[in-house]
Formats: structure tokens, C-alpha cells, sequence
């Protein structure tokens, strides 16, 4: 049951013990209509066209080296399950599990660890050389070591919080403004209504772009370390 502004955001409600607001991942499946899978129905067209489009542009991300290695399925992976937890956010009453971030650093810490531990096993000389950014004056690299360092540590944490932020604020916003509606003049409510189609318009874009930074930037990460 719901109490305060910010229960929207608890994961917590069931029923029978049985969680509802993490079952939104599973619930998206009922509403997917059974010629998505059975024939090339032009969602599927779509959708084959999207993932050849992400395809070449990873692969140019991504490097020659790794082009034949099947290395942009699995970023192509994450932009859709991130993409299908941001738009089943946005119906009512529906958790948005990607605005927490114990799903948010689920994604991003794995994906770190295994570059990190492939790039310093195989590629040593390489990530010693991104520490020191080229033209570096003499005095000053110790300082580059420590802060590439820093900011190498805190991929992860910024690729979460990044994620997280973004999903929770549009909701938090269409939350705020939606509790007003009860307290405000009939003359105004219209206004309101606008409002609010033009955030969820605005949140349907951020669903998109979100997933799409998140597999970018897993991408560019992925091609420091070969």
C-alpha cells in the first residue's frame, strides 16, 4: 500500500509475499503479441532493423580487432533489457527496476570487472599506457596516474548513478505533479493534463536515450582495453 510521495519507488508491495513491483519485467511478456514470435511481422522488421543499426555502430566503437568475435551481441543485449525495464516504467503502477541501483550496478560492475581483468591479463603495456594521457609533461604524471586512476575506479558507480538518476527524476516529477491534481482548480487542470502528456513524451525519449548511452559508453569502455 502506498503512504507517502515516495512509495512508488519501493519495491516492497505484495501480495501472498509474492513481489509485484519486480515482477514489471515479467509482466511486459503478456503484453507482447504472439505474432512477435511466430512470424516476421513488421515489429520484428523493426526491431531486426534497430539491432543491425546498433551492430555497425558498435562495431566501429568496438575496434577491428574485435569485430568478428560477436562482441557487440552482448551490448546490444544490455540496450535492450535496459530499454524494456525503462518503457515498462512508465505504466501505472509499475515499478521501474532500472531506477535502482542494485539493477543499475548489476549491469555496469560485471561488464567493468571482466574488462578490467581481460585488459591488465592480455593487454598490460596498454592500459599502463591510458594512465598517462600522450603529451603529458614529466611533472605532472604521477597526478595524470592517480586521477585516470580514480576515474577508471568510478566507471561503474557513474554508469549506475547516471542510469538510475534519470529514470527516478522524470518520475518523480510526473509524481509530484500528478498529486497536485486533486488540489487544483478545474480551470487549470487541463494545463496539467498537457503537462503531464509532454513529460511522458519526454520520459519515453530519456527510456531510449538512456539505454542507448549505457550500451555506448559499455562499448567505449570495452575498447580501451584491447
Amino acid at each position: 500500500m502506498m503512504t507517502n510521495l515516495f512509495s512508488v519507488f519501493d519495491p516492497s508491495s505484495n501480495i501472498m509475499n509474492l513481489s509485484i513491483n519486480w515482477m514489471s519485467t515479467f509482466i511486459g511478456l503478456l503484453i507482447i503479441p504472439m505474432s512477435m514470435w511466430l512470424i516476421p511481422s513488421r515489429m520484428t522488421m523493426l526491431w531486426n532493423i534497430i539491432t543491425n543499426k546498433l551492430h555497425e555502430e558498435f562495431k566501429l566503437l568496438i575496434g577491428k580487432k574485435m569485430i568478428n568475435k560477436g562482441s557487440t551481441c552482448i551490448f546490444i543485449s544490455i540496450f535492450s533489457i535496459i530499454l524494456y525495464n525503462n518503457f515498462m516504467g512508465l505504466f501505472p503502477y509499475v515499478f521501474t527496476s532500472t531506477s535502482h541501483m542494485i539493477m543499475t550496478l548489476s549491469l555496469a560492475l560485471p561488464l567493468w570487472v571482466s574488462f578490467m581483468l581481460f585488459g591488465w591479463t592480455n593487454n598490460s603495456k596498454h592500459m599502463f599506457i591510458h594512465l598517462v594521457p600522450q603529451g603529458t609533461p614529466s611533472m605532472l604524471m604521477p597526478f595524470m596516474v592517480c586521477i585516470e586512476t580514480i576515474s577508471n575506479i568510478i566507471r561503474p558507480g557513474t554508469l549506475a548513478i547516471r542510469l538510475a538518476a534519470n529514470m527516478i527524476a522524470g518520475h518523480l516529477l510526473m509524481t509530484l505533479l500528478g498529486n497536485t491534481g486533486s488540489t487544483m482548480s478545474i480551470y487549470i487542470m487541463p494545463l496539467l493534463i498537457i503537462t503531464q502528456i509532454l513529460l511522458l513524451t519526454l520520459e519515453s525519449a530519456v527510456a531510449i536515450i538512456q539505454s542507448y548511452v549505457f550500451a555506448v559508453l559499455s562499448t567505449l569502455y570495452s575498447s580501451e582495453v584491447n
